[in-house]
C-alpha cells in the first residue's frame, strides 16, 4: 500500500513539474511572402521552462492526410516575464525568442498542437492524435472545416483567421475561446502584463566594402530610466573581430533612447570571399527586448582574383587545357554511329569509375565550376550573362536577386527528380554508384546544371531550346555551352534523346535538334567551358566529351553520321609545338606568337577542306578573309605540328 501511495505521489508531482502551456496566438498567413507568420505560447507562470514539450504542425489537406509536417522541440527554452514565448522568422517584430524559417506555417485547414514529448516522437507523416496532447488549435483561412483533423485532436471548433493574405491573427481569450484581430506578438492578448522596451538596430546601408566606415544605431522605444549597458556581436562564420574595429559594448544613457557605434571594416590583403556579418544583441535583459535582431550586412572583399581566361562573352581559347587522362577517348577510334555512341557511354557512365553527387552538393560544385572569371567571389549566370555574388544563392521562396540551379534538360522533360537524401550536401568524398540506367542521377549531374538568375530560371521553365532563346538583349554566349550539356545527357543516361522539333508530352525527348546543332557549331567550347569540364571531372570522375572533342557531335547527330571517328590529335601531340594565336575570336587578322623557325600555316574548314596555306619566318600575323564561323589552323615547324580552333566573328 505504501508503495502504491508513493508511486501515485511521484506521478502527481511529475505532472505538477510541468507548467500549463497553451497556444496563445497564431498568425498563419500574412500579406506578401508570408515571412511574418508566428506562433505564440503562454505558460500559466512567468519564466517557465518548456523542457519536455514539443510543437507539432499538422497538414490537413487531402495529400497531407492530417499528419505532421514540421516539429519544434522546446527543450532549453523559457517563457518571458509575461509567460510568453514567440516563435517565428527573423522578419517578425519584436524579434522571436525561438527562430524558424520564414513561410513554414501552412495556411489551413491545418493544426498546431503542443505535446509532452520530443521532436523525434513525431517523424514527418505522423498522424494527429491525442496521446500526450496538451493543447491544439485547428485553423483555416476561409477553408471548410477539417472535421477529421478536429476529431483526431479532440477539438470542437476550427478557427478562421480570414481570407488569404489577411492581416489578422488568431488570439486566445482568457476563457479559452478565440478572437481574430490585429496581431499582438509578445504581448498578452488582454492588454495586461509587464510592458517591455524594444531596442532596434539600424544602418544606413546593408552592403559595404573593405575599408568602409559606418555607424550602427540602436534605438529604444522609450527613453531609458537608467543607463542601459548591453553588448553586440558581428561574428558570422569567417567574419569576426579580426575583420573590424569598433566598440561592441554600448550604453544608452539614462533619459535618452539611442546610442551609435562606429565600425571600421579592415581592408586586408586576403581573398576571404564576400562575407556577411550579422549584428545581434548578446545580453539584453528584460524589460529590454530586441525589436529586430540578426541584422545581416554584406562586406564585399576587394581582393577577389581574376582568372587568366575570359567569360563566355569574352571567350579565350588558349589558357585552359583538358585534364582528361591519357587515352581517355582512345576506345572510340575507328567506330561509327551506334557503336561510337555506345563506346562513348561506356566511358562517361562507367559504373566502376563515375560518381553521382547529391542535388545539394551541386551548389558547391556550381560555385566552383561556374565561377565568374572576372571575380572569384561570384558565379557566372547562364542566360543573363553576368556575375552574381556566390552568397546570393536562393534559400527562400523569393528568387529576385538570387541564383539557383538550372537544368538545361528540364526535370519534367527528362523524368528525373530529387529524393530526401538530395537535401544533404555531403561533399566530394561521399557519392552514389551510378550507371547508364541511373536516370534519376541526371537530376544532380553537374555537366548539365548551370548557375542561373532566379527569375530567369522561372521564365525559361521547361521550354525547349529554340522556343527559349535567352533574355532579349543578351549576346547568346551560353548557347553552345547548354547545347553540349544536353547532348552529354542524351549519351550519359539511357532513356533520353534529342529529336527534331518540339515533342509534346514525350518524357525523355528534348528538342530542337537542329537548333542545338546550330548553337553548338556557332559557339565552340572555350576556356571557360574547358575549366568547367575539369572542375566537374574532379567531382564526378567523368567528362563532357563534347567539350574535349566537340566534333563528336557531328558523328552522332550531325553531318558526319556513319563516318568512322578518329581523334585529330592526342594531348601529347598538342603539347609538342608551343605556338599561340590571338585574338581568338578574331575579326580577320590573326597574330601568331611562339615561332622559332619557319612555320607552315594551313587553314581548314571544320569539314576538313583546306582553304589556304602560308609560311611565316617569325612572329607575325595573317589576314583571314573568310566568312564568320569556326576554322581549324594547323601549324607545322621542325617536324612538329599542332591544330588549333579559331573563331572568325
Amino acid at each position: 500500500m505504501k508503495q502504491l501511495i508513493t508511486l501515485l505521489t511521484f506521478l502527481v508531482l511529475g505532472q505538477l513539474s510541468y507548467s500549463q502551456i497553451v497556444i496563445n496566438e497564431l498568425d498563419c498567413d500574412t500579406p506578401g511572402i508570408d515571412d511574418k507568420e508566428f506562433i505564440e505560447l503562454k505558460s500559466d507562470v512567468p519564466n517557465a521552462s518548456l523542457d519536455g514539450y514539443v510543437i507539432v504542425l499538422f497538414n490537413g489537406s487531402s495529400s497531407g492526410a492530417d499528419s505532421s509536417y514540421f516539429t519544434i522541440d522546446l527543450d532549453g527554452y523559457m517563457t518571458d516575464n509575461n509567460g510568453l514565448l514567440l516563435i517565428g522568422s527573423d522578419a517578425v517584430v519584436p524579434f522571436p525568442q525561438l527562430l524558424i524559417a520564414a513561410n513554414v506555417i501552412q495556411n489551413g485547414a491545418d493544426a498546431v498542437a503542443i505535446y509532452l514529448g520530443d521532436d523525434t516522437d513525431f517523424p514527418e507523416g505522423t498522424q494527429a492524435a491525442q496521446t500526450n496532447l496538451i493543447d491544439a488549435l485547428v485553423y483555416g483561412t476561409n477553408d471548410a472545416d477539417d472535421t477529421e483533423l478536429m476529431a483526431l485532436l479532440g477539438v470542437t471548433e476550427q478557427i478562421n483567421e480570414g481570407p488569404g493574405n489577411n492581416s489578422n491573427s488568431i488570439q486566445r481569450n482568457n476563457d479559452g475561446s478565440y478572437t481574430v484581430g490585429s496581431p499582438t506578438p509578445r504581448l498578452l492578448n488582454d492588454g495586461s502584463g509587464e510592458i517591455f522596451n524594444a531596442v532596434s538596430i539600424s544602418t544606413l546601408q546593408t552592403q559595404y566594402n573593405e575599408g568602409d566606415v559606418f555607424d550602427i544605431t540602436f534605438t529604444a522605444q522609450q527613453n531609458v530610466t537608467e543607463d542601459l549597458v548591453f553588448s553586440i556581436s558581428l561574428n558570422n562564420y569567417g567574419f569576426n573581430t579580426d575583420d573590424f574595429t569598433g566598440s561592441t559594448t554600448l550604453t544608452i544613457p539614462a533619459g535618452q533612447d539611442s546610442v551609435i557605434t562606429t565600425i571600421t571594416i579592415i581592408d586586408d590583403e586576403l581573398d576571404e570571399g564576400d562575407e556577411e556579418p550579422i549584428i545581434k544583441f548578446t545580453d539584453l535583459q528584460w524589460p529590454f527586448v530586441p525589436y529586430n535582431n540578426f541584422l545581416k550586412l554584406r562586406v564585399i572583399d576587394n581582393d577577389f582574383t581574376v582568372a587568366p581566361f575570359g567569360t563566355p562573352l569574352n571567350s579565350t581559347y588558349e589558357f585552359v587545357s583538358s585534364t582528361e587522362p591519357a587515352g581517355y577517348y582512345n576506345s572510340l577510334d575507328g567506330l561509327a554511329d551506334v557503336g561510337l555512341r555506345q563506346a562513348l557511354q561506356d566511358i562517361i557512365a562507367d559504373p566502376n569509375v563515375v560518381r553521382a553527387q547529391t542535388y545539394a552538393d551541386m551548389v558547391d560544385v556550381l560555385k566552383e565550376a561556374d565561377q565568374n572569371p572576372e571575380n572569384s567571389n561570384q558565379v557566372w549566370l547562364v542566360y543573363l550573362e553576368q556575375g552574381r555574388a556566390k552568397l546570393d544563392f536562393q534559400t527562400t521562396s523569393v528568387n529576385t536577386g538570387t541564383w539557383n540551379r538550372e537544368h538545361t534538360f528540364p526535370r519534367s522533360r527528362a523524368g528525373y527528380y530529387s529524393i530526401e537524401e538530395d537535401e544533404i550536401a555531403d561533399g566530394v568524398d561521399v557519392f552514389w554508384e551510378t550507371k547508364a540506367d541511373s536516370l534519376r542521377h541526371g537530376n544532380s549531374d553537374a555537366h548539365a546544371l548551370r548557375a542561373v538568375d532566379g527569375p530567369e530560371n522561372s521564365s525559361r521553365g521547361n521550354q525547349f531550346y529554340g522556343q527559349y532563346n535567352g533574355p532579349t538583349g543578351t549576346l547568346g554566349g551560353f548557347k553552345g555551352d547548354v547545347a553540349r550539356g544536353v547532348f552529354y545527357l542524351a549519351v550519359r543516361y539511357n532513356g533520353l534523346e534529342i529529336v527534331n522539333g518540339y515533342p509534346d508530352g514525350n518524357v525523355g525527348e528534348f528538342g530542337d535538334l537542329q537548333t542545338l546543332l546550330e548553337w553548338h557549331r556557332n559557339d565552340p567550347p572555350d576556356d571557360y567551358e574547358m575549366n568547367r569540364n575539369n572542375v566537374v571531372y574532379n567531382w564526378q570522375f567523368n567528362r563532357n566529351p563534347f567539350i574535349d572533342q566537340p566534333d563528336l557531335i557531328e558523328y552522332i547527330w550531325g553531318n558526319m553520321v556513319g563516318e568512322s571517328w578518329e581523334q585529330n590529335l592526342s594531348i601529347e601531340e598538342q603539347e609538342e609545338l608551343k605556338v599561340s594565336l590571338f585574338p581568338n575570336p578574331t575579326n580577320g587578322r590573326l597574330f601568331v606568337n611562339g615561332i622559332n623557325a619557319e612555320t607552315k600555316i594551313d587553314i581548314f574548314s571544320v569539314e576538313g577542306r583546306q582553304l589556304m596555306s602560308q609560311k611565316l619566318q617569325d612572329n607575325s600575323y595573317i589576314d583571314l578573309n573568310f566568312t564568320s564561323g569556326l576554322y581549324l589552323v594547323k601549324l607545322t615547324s621542325e617536324g612538329k605540328s599542332v591544330v588549333k580552333k579559331i573563331l572568325i566573328k
